[in-house]
This record gives structure tokens, sequence and C-alpha cells, in this order.
């Protein structure tokens, strides 16, 4: 069983809320959703494994296990081209969970006119494969958000 944990703090909201079809309808993956802080911060390793794929928007963590978590940091943050990110590892990288990632600003993605909701999603999963999906409430960077049995 592989624990997911936060990247970021701020609040579940899970992923019918994204303001995207495709996250919403959970085309990409199962998982949840947080609308972080509205404060600079760093985004953590939701796992460990190794990164393989790494963007300034968007990161996928691979554990021993072969489970991808996909953490997207805002919706349409792409558009952005690596603005107001600073990527701290690379692609290839071993990480640990609570390992730094990515330094953002939620604030100034929402400035930009995108919305900062972060989805983390499991990646090549089904929803009977997630357990204990954290929808709601506060978290922390580090909180569990799902178990992926």
């Amino acid at each position: 069983m592989t624990t997911v944990t936060s990247p970021l703090a701020g609040r579940a909201i899970g992923l019918a809320a994204v303001p995207d079809p495709v996250f919403a309808g959970a085309m990409v993956g199962p998982g949840t959703a947080i609308d972080p802080v509205r404060e600079p911060s760093t985004v953590v390793a939701p796992v460990d494994g190794v990164v393989v794929s790494l963007h300034p928007h968007a990161f996928v963590v691979v554990d021993d296990s072969g489970h991808g978590v996909l953490t997207h940091l805002g919706i349409d943050t792409v558009q952005l081209n690596g603005q107001g990110f600073e990527l701290l590892v690379n692609k290839g990288d071993t990480v640990s969970r609570g390992q730094p990632m990515v330094r953002w600003n939620p604030a100034g993605v929402e400035a930009a006119g995108k919305s900062p909701v972060c989805p983390v999603v499991a990646l090549e999963a089904t929803a009977d494969l997630l357990s204990g999906i954290r929808e709601d409430g506060d978290v922390k960077a580090g909180d569990t958000l799902f178990a992926w049995n």
C-alpha cells in the first residue's frame, strides 16, 4: 500500500471541485485536490520515489511499487511558461516524501488569472484502488490525502 500525502498546505476540496473538466471528471486519474494557502510556499514530494516528469507547474513521482502520483500546481498554469515557479529537483532524481520540489506563490498564480487549485492524482489507477480519499478540511504538507491499495 502506498500512502500519498499532501504536497502543500491548504484545504482539501476533492477532484469534482477542480475548475477543469479533465481533472474534475477524473480522466487523468482518481485522487483529490488542494486549494492552497495564498502565500509563497514550497511544494514537497507526496511519496518516496523517482521524479519521472518535471515541469515548473507539475511533476510526477513514481514509487517503488510503480505507482505514479501527479501533482499539478494550479489549472492552466502551463500558460505561465514557468514564471513564478522555481524547480528544486531534476527529472530522474530520487526523492523522499516531504522533500522540497518546487517553490511557487499561489497568490501570484491567481493574480495572473489562473486557478491555484492543485490536483493530486493517482496515475493509471481506478477509484476502487484508492481508500480514505480526503475531500474536505484543512491540510498541512505531509498530511495523508489517500492510500493506494
